[in-house]
């Protein structure tokens, strides 16, 4: 399963426990920042790529 979709598969309206262990949350927060960390890598090799197409495109036009 891809880590970007990884748990949209339960339904909104399930039942969550009252408290959670000190473990479950910092796992739940590596959670978060693994998702965070993915989006905004590939965001990065996005924009690269997009700027190495824009300057080999300049390249040729000068050239």
């Amino acid at each position: 399963m891809s880590i970007l979709t990884h748990g949209l598969d339960r339904p909104f309206g399930c039942e969550r426990p009252a408290r959670i262990s000190a473990a479950a949350r910092k796992a739940q927060l590596k959670d978060l920042a693994l998702g965070a960390l993915t989006l905004l890598s590939m965001g990065s090799v996005l924009t690269a790529l997009i700027a190495l197409k824009t300057a080999i495109y300049v390249w040729h036009m000068h050239g």
